[in-house]
């Protein structure tokens, strides 16, 4: 057989075959691509924003949980000397454990970079683990009640409750105290915090003693049930309590930033001279970029420190604020002792800005959707982050996430509340 037709003996063979292999090929390329858009679909997206949304409800239940559980294993220590069942603060344990673990995992399903169908996954899991402790909750909650049945009465838990409230009463003392003394130096805008907490306190007080003066009346009527109105008392109790503390945060808030602003302005204005020495040393255009970052802070800082003496707190955050943008003009240009002295004075002031970023956040996120709760637990693991004693840089680059994530925890109640979602 010549080469020739032996060629074509081949060809003969070889045509079809890479016809066919072509063929399966590209057949299996389109499935593969066809795939790829279904994942990547309205439809896929859909799906995963659902999944996701039901993993935002189930994290806000077993939030609310937590918080119960909270009110319960402290009243259950208060009342009973740790003698209930452990099991109400085992279950508190697990479930603050797996609300905070959740929270990272529910934040991480806003990641572009996850497909459809991955984010369904994930929230699937966490859906799924959430509803896991929350059965176990209810378990232990059914647990503990059923011990204060056989172990207490009604009456006896009225009479605790009622030394508990006298006991805050004397400690709390005049909650418009505070408020006046505030009102007497600053501006309205650094206390109406306070007033407001003021007011919920001497409400709270005032409604936990009509709810356990009606709840005595039905413990002493055999027909009635004390323990819905004697529940009430005691979440009205605990609300006094965090709101009296939220306003005595801010009155230390407010006194700590008028003692702390001419340290920040002192601060700022070494921060910015600096900023002019480093400018000597760059390339005309990026003097000039800096040289124009450097105009603006020093703006800025004049326009905050106008009214110091009245907005103390107000000012602190200016100042950390326009500290932040200077530095980011700065970018490189510095050298690191540069850096780590520049760190070390603007932490205090960021840190400050960012535990009342955070208070505020706290007062707003209460009823709010999952992703404000997911902001504001992060808010305040980067808090946390900046108190630890580490590098400054790193500090102070924590304190100011931990700003924005406040802020951002702020504005996603705002909408929840706006679109009643």
């Amino acid at each position: 057989m010549d080469a020739a037709v032996l060629t074509a003996a081949v060809l003969r063979w070889l045509v079809p075959a890479l016809v066919v292999f072509g063929v399966a090929a590209l057949a299996v390329i389109a499935i593969g691509l066809g795939l790829r858009a279904a994942r990547r679909s309205p439809r896929a997206r859909a799906e995963a924003e659902r999944a996701r949304t039901a993993a935002g409800s189930a994290l806000v239940r077993l939030d609310d949980a937590v918080e119960e559980l909270d009110l319960e294993v402290g009243l259950s220590g208060a009342m009973y000397g740790g003698d209930a069942p452990p099991g109400l603060r085992r279950a508190r344990m697990t479930a603050q454990h797996v609300r905070d673990r959740s929270f990272d995992e529910f934040r991480a399903l806003g990641d572009d970079g996850l497909l459809p169908d991955e984010v369904r996954r994930r929230a699937s899991r966490i859906a799924g683990r959430v509803d896991e402790v929350l059965a176990q909750v209810a378990h232990a909650r059914a647990e503990h009640e059923d011990w204060m049945q056989r172990n207490t009465s009604a009456a006896a838990q009225i009479e605790a409750a009622r030394g508990r409230l006298q006991l805050l009463r004397e400690q709390i003392g005049d909650p418009g105290a505070l408020v006046r003394t505030l009102s007497d130096r600053f501006d309205e805008s650094e206390w109406t915090d306070a007033a407001a907490a003021a007011s919920t306190v001497q409400d709270d007080l005032d409604q936990a003693t009509a709810l356990l003066d009606r709840a005595g009346a039905a413990a002493a009527d055999p027909t009635r049930s004390a323990l819905a109105d004697l529940g009430l008392a005691e979440r009205r109790i605990r609300a006094a309590r965090c709101a009296a503390q939220r306003l005595e945060d801010v009155h230390r808030a407010v006194t700590q930033a008028a003692a702390a602003v001419a340290g920040e302005h002192d601060a700022a204005r070494e921060a910015i001279r600096q900023a002019l020495n480093v400018r000597e040393n760059l390339e005309p255009d990026a003097s000039q970029r800096l040289g124009a970052a450097i105009d603006e802070a020093q703006a800025r800082l004049d326009e905050a420190v106008r009214d110091a003496a009245r907005r103390p707190t107000a000012t602190v955050e200016a100042i950390a604020r326009l500290r932040d943008r200077l530095d980011l003009a700065l970018g490189d240009a510095r050298t690191a002792q540069q850096r780590l002295r520049g760190a070390r004075t603007a932490l205090p002031g960021t840190i400050a800005a960012a535990q009342n970023a955070i208070a505020h956040a706290e007062a707003s996120v209460a009823g709010a959707g999952a992703d404000a709760r997911v902001r504001l637990a992060a808010a305040r693991d980067e808090l946390a982050k900046a108190r630890q004693p580490v590098d400054p840089v790193e500090a102070l680059d924590a304190a100011r996430r931990a700003m924005r994530h406040a802020e951002d925890a702020q504005a996603l109640a705002a909408y929840d509340r706006m679109t009643g979602s």
